[in-house]
Protein backbone atom coordinates (compact mmCIF):
# COMPACT_ATOMS: atom_id res chain seq x y z
CA UNK A 1 0.00 0.00 0.00
CA UNK A 2 1.20 3.43 -1.02
CA UNK A 3 1.61 6.17 1.36
CA UNK A 4 -0.99 8.32 -0.49
CA UNK A 5 -3.14 5.04 0.03
CA UNK A 6 -1.79 5.47 3.52
CA UNK A 7 -2.68 9.24 3.84
CA UNK A 8 -6.26 9.05 2.55
CA UNK A 9 -7.69 6.34 4.60
CA UNK A 10 -6.28 7.02 7.61
CA UNK A 11 -8.37 10.56 7.00
CA UNK A 12 -11.39 9.76 5.52
CA UNK A 13 -14.28 7.11 5.63
CA UNK A 14 -16.10 7.45 2.40
CA UNK A 15 -19.49 6.40 1.32
CA UNK A 16 -21.78 6.24 -1.75
CA UNK A 17 -24.93 6.02 -3.26
CA UNK A 18 -26.02 2.50 -4.14
CA UNK A 19 -24.51 1.13 -7.40
CA UNK A 20 -21.64 3.94 -7.95
CA UNK A 21 -18.99 1.61 -8.11
CA UNK A 22 -20.59 0.45 -11.64
CA UNK A 23 -21.11 4.19 -12.43
CA UNK A 24 -17.35 5.53 -12.31
CA UNK A 25 -16.92 7.40 -15.34
CA UNK A 26 -13.41 9.07 -16.81
CA UNK A 27 -12.74 12.45 -16.40
CA UNK A 28 -9.44 14.72 -17.47
CA UNK A 29 -7.86 17.19 -15.81
CA UNK A 30 -8.05 20.68 -17.97
CA UNK A 31 -5.40 21.95 -15.92
CA UNK A 32 -2.53 21.17 -13.46
CA UNK A 33 -4.30 20.97 -10.19
CA UNK A 34 -4.03 19.80 -6.23
CA UNK A 35 -5.39 16.30 -5.48
CA UNK A 36 -5.72 16.14 -2.02
CA UNK A 37 -6.58 13.75 0.89
CA UNK A 38 -10.18 15.42 1.93
CA UNK A 39 -13.00 17.69 -0.25
CA UNK A 40 -10.91 21.22 0.82
CA UNK A 41 -7.86 23.76 0.40
CA UNK A 42 -7.60 22.64 4.34
CA UNK A 43 -6.50 19.11 3.78
CA UNK A 44 -3.50 18.31 2.57
CA UNK A 45 -1.79 17.77 -0.89
CA UNK A 46 -1.41 14.33 -2.04
CA UNK A 47 0.78 15.53 -5.52
CA UNK A 48 -0.57 17.40 -8.76
CA UNK A 49 -2.53 16.22 -11.23
CA UNK A 50 -1.23 17.42 -14.81
CA UNK A 51 -3.12 19.03 -17.22
CA UNK A 52 -4.65 16.49 -19.69
CA UNK A 53 -4.08 13.29 -17.19
CA UNK A 54 -6.99 11.04 -17.34
CA UNK A 55 -9.01 10.35 -13.86
CA UNK A 56 -11.43 7.81 -12.53
CA UNK A 57 -14.15 9.97 -11.16
CA UNK A 58 -15.79 8.09 -8.03
CA UNK A 59 -18.56 10.71 -7.40
CA UNK A 60 -18.69 14.38 -6.29
CA UNK A 61 -20.16 15.56 -2.91
CA UNK A 62 -23.26 16.81 -3.30
CA UNK A 63 -23.94 21.09 -3.29
CA UNK A 64 -20.18 21.09 -3.33
CA UNK A 65 -17.41 21.47 -6.07
CA UNK A 66 -15.54 18.60 -4.56
CA UNK A 67 -15.24 15.02 -6.40
CA UNK A 68 -13.52 11.94 -5.68
CA UNK A 69 -10.67 10.52 -8.02
CA UNK A 70 -8.23 8.08 -8.75
CA UNK A 71 -5.45 10.11 -11.20
CA UNK A 72 -1.82 9.36 -11.79
CA UNK A 73 -1.51 6.68 -9.25
CA UNK A 74 -3.26 9.07 -6.30
CA UNK A 75 -7.04 8.50 -5.45
CA UNK A 76 -7.95 12.13 -3.21
CA UNK A 77 -10.23 15.28 -4.14
CA UNK A 78 -10.02 17.64 -6.78
CA UNK A 79 -12.30 20.77 -7.85
CA UNK A 80 -14.93 19.84 -10.21
CA UNK A 81 -14.80 22.63 -12.25
CA UNK A 82 -11.23 21.59 -13.75
CA UNK A 83 -12.75 18.47 -14.56
CA UNK A 84 -14.20 17.50 -17.80
CA UNK A 85 -15.82 14.61 -19.66
CA UNK A 86 -16.72 13.85 -22.63
CA UNK A 87 -20.74 14.13 -24.13
CA UNK A 88 -22.06 12.97 -26.95
CA UNK A 89 -18.36 14.20 -28.59
CA UNK A 90 -17.97 17.09 -26.94
CA UNK A 91 -15.60 17.79 -23.55
CA UNK A 92 -18.04 19.11 -21.05
CA UNK A 93 -17.06 20.56 -17.37
CA UNK A 94 -18.28 18.34 -14.53
CA UNK A 95 -19.22 20.91 -12.05
CA UNK A 96 -21.66 22.19 -14.60
CA UNK A 97 -23.15 19.00 -15.71
CA UNK A 98 -23.15 17.25 -12.61
CA UNK A 99 -26.95 16.21 -13.06
CA UNK A 100 -27.48 16.01 -16.66
CA UNK A 101 -23.71 13.26 -16.56
CA UNK A 102 -25.29 11.68 -13.53
CA UNK A 103 -22.74 12.08 -11.57
CA UNK A 104 -22.94 9.99 -8.33
CA UNK A 105 -23.38 11.73 -5.38
CA UNK A 106 -20.64 10.42 -2.71
CA UNK A 107 -20.19 11.89 1.49
CA UNK A 108 -17.27 12.07 3.28
CA UNK A 109 -16.83 11.83 6.93
CA UNK A 110 -13.41 12.83 8.78
CA UNK A 111 -12.23 10.68 11.20
CA UNK A 112 -9.27 12.75 11.71
CA UNK A 113 -8.89 16.40 12.99
CA UNK A 114 -8.41 18.28 9.99
CA UNK A 115 -7.50 22.40 10.93
CA UNK A 116 -10.16 24.08 9.33
CA UNK A 117 -8.56 27.70 9.40
CA UNK A 118 -5.02 28.66 8.47
CA UNK A 119 -2.26 29.30 10.92
CA UNK A 120 -2.55 33.14 12.07
CA UNK A 121 -1.15 35.93 9.92
CA UNK A 122 -1.18 33.22 7.15
CA UNK A 123 -3.24 35.07 3.95
CA UNK A 124 -5.06 33.02 1.85
CA UNK A 125 -5.58 33.05 -1.75
CA UNK A 126 -9.06 34.08 -2.51
CA UNK A 127 -12.09 31.66 -4.81
CA UNK A 128 -11.80 30.08 -7.50
CA UNK A 129 -13.79 32.24 -10.26
CA UNK A 130 -14.04 31.49 -13.75
CA UNK A 131 -11.37 33.00 -16.35
CA UNK A 132 -10.20 31.96 -19.89
CA UNK A 133 -7.82 29.80 -20.46
CA UNK A 134 -3.87 31.17 -21.76
CA UNK A 135 -1.36 29.41 -23.78
CA UNK A 136 1.45 31.95 -22.82
CA UNK A 137 4.33 31.95 -25.95
CA UNK A 138 7.34 30.56 -24.49
CA UNK A 139 9.36 33.76 -24.56
CA UNK A 140 6.86 34.37 -21.32
CA UNK A 141 8.64 31.19 -19.82
CA UNK A 142 11.94 32.57 -20.85
CA UNK A 143 11.62 36.12 -19.25
CA UNK A 144 10.83 34.44 -16.02
CA UNK A 145 13.42 31.50 -15.88
CA UNK A 146 15.76 34.60 -16.46
CA UNK A 147 14.21 36.94 -14.03
CA UNK A 148 14.59 36.09 -10.55
CA UNK A 149 11.45 37.00 -7.76
CA UNK A 150 10.92 36.67 -4.61
CA UNK A 151 8.07 33.92 -3.46
CA UNK A 152 5.03 34.68 -1.98
CA UNK A 153 3.53 32.22 0.54
CA UNK A 154 0.16 32.21 0.48
CA UNK A 155 -2.68 29.64 1.66
CA UNK A 156 -4.60 27.72 -0.70
CA UNK A 157 -4.84 26.39 -3.93
CA UNK A 158 -2.61 27.81 -6.26
CA UNK A 159 -4.52 26.63 -9.15
CA UNK A 160 -5.96 28.97 -12.41
CA UNK A 161 -8.46 31.18 -10.96
CA UNK A 162 -7.81 31.94 -7.76
CA UNK A 163 -7.72 35.88 -6.88
CA UNK A 164 -4.63 36.65 -5.58
CA UNK A 165 -4.58 39.04 -2.30
CA UNK A 166 -4.25 43.09 -2.67
CA UNK A 167 -1.59 42.83 -0.75
CA UNK A 168 0.86 41.00 -3.54
CA UNK A 169 2.42 43.03 -6.22
CA UNK A 170 2.76 41.77 -9.58
CA UNK A 171 6.09 41.94 -11.84
CA UNK A 172 5.60 43.29 -15.33
CA UNK A 173 6.54 41.59 -18.17
CA UNK A 174 7.32 43.55 -21.43
CA UNK A 175 5.07 43.65 -24.41
CA UNK A 176 2.53 40.88 -22.56
CA UNK A 177 -0.96 41.57 -21.30
CA UNK A 178 -0.61 39.35 -17.84
CA UNK A 179 2.27 39.48 -15.11
CA UNK A 180 4.30 37.30 -12.97
CA UNK A 181 4.36 36.25 -9.53
CA UNK A 182 5.80 33.75 -7.71
CA UNK A 183 3.50 31.84 -5.04
CA UNK A 184 4.82 29.19 -3.01
CA UNK A 185 7.75 28.97 -5.23
CA UNK A 186 5.35 27.94 -8.35
CA UNK A 187 5.31 30.73 -11.05
CA UNK A 188 1.85 32.22 -11.80
CA UNK A 189 0.56 34.48 -14.75
CA UNK A 190 -1.91 37.08 -13.20
CA UNK A 191 -4.56 38.61 -14.73
CA UNK A 192 -3.42 42.16 -13.06
CA UNK A 193 -7.36 43.66 -13.70
CA UNK A 194 -8.94 40.79 -11.82
CA UNK A 195 -6.03 39.27 -9.98
CA UNK A 196 -6.78 36.07 -10.81
CA UNK A 197 -4.83 33.49 -11.93
CA UNK A 198 -4.84 32.69 -15.29
CA UNK A 199 -1.66 30.49 -15.83
CA UNK A 200 0.52 27.93 -13.53
CA UNK A 201 4.02 27.23 -14.59
CA UNK A 202 5.56 23.35 -13.49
Amino acid sequence: MTFTRHLFLAGAVLAASAGFAHAEMTATAINDLNVRSGPGPQYPSVGVATRGSPALLDGCIQGSRWCRVDVNGMRGWVYAEYLQVLRDGNPVIVEENEAVLGVPTVTYESTASIPADPAPGDELLGPVGSVEAITPPETVRTYIETTPAQTVQLGGDVVVGAAVPESVTFQEIPNYEYRYVRINDRPVLVDPGTRRIVYVYQ
